[in-house]
């Protein structure tokens, strides 16, 4: 199977194993970038955990759920964002203030739009998590 877009279907992944109430699910193939989204999202508490399988091809994540997703996904494409722009984007992708998660990638590394906002730096939108 060809991926194009092994993000999206790392988080569609998720998002289905979720609604079907799975306590976890294997999201392929294994990436550094994915790997950080997935950290933001446990250190967030969205998700319990993730440990890299190594199958001797791309490698796999298998993500252990706690039922905190109601909806993730990506934002494709990857739109910049400065920092006094991550409000209209909050805006656009989470249902309210103060709930949710926008995931960027910035010269800071991979973090959350509330960490982005701290520091005072944009980036990249990669996704969304609430």
């Amino acid at each position: 199977m060809t991926r194009l877009n092994p993000i999206a279907d790392a988080m569609s992944a998720i998002k289905n194993a979720s609604d079907t109430g799975k306590t976890s699910c294997i999201v392929e193939p294994a990436g550094k970038l994915l790997g950080s989204m997935l950290g933001i999202m446990k250190e967030e508490g969205y998700i319990e955990g993730f440990e890299l399988i190594d199958d001797g091809r791309g490698g796999q994540f298998k993500v252990s759920l706690n039922g905190n997703i109601n909806k993730c996904g990506v934002i494709s494409p990857r739109f910049a964002v400065k920092t006094d722009e991550i409000e209209k984007w909050e805006n656009q992708y989470l249902p309210a203030k103060n709930f949710g998660l926008l995931i960027m990638t910035t010269s800071h590394g991979v973090i959350s739009h509330e960490s982005a906002r701290q520091k005072g730096i944009g980036g990249e939108l990669l996704a969304y998590v609430y």
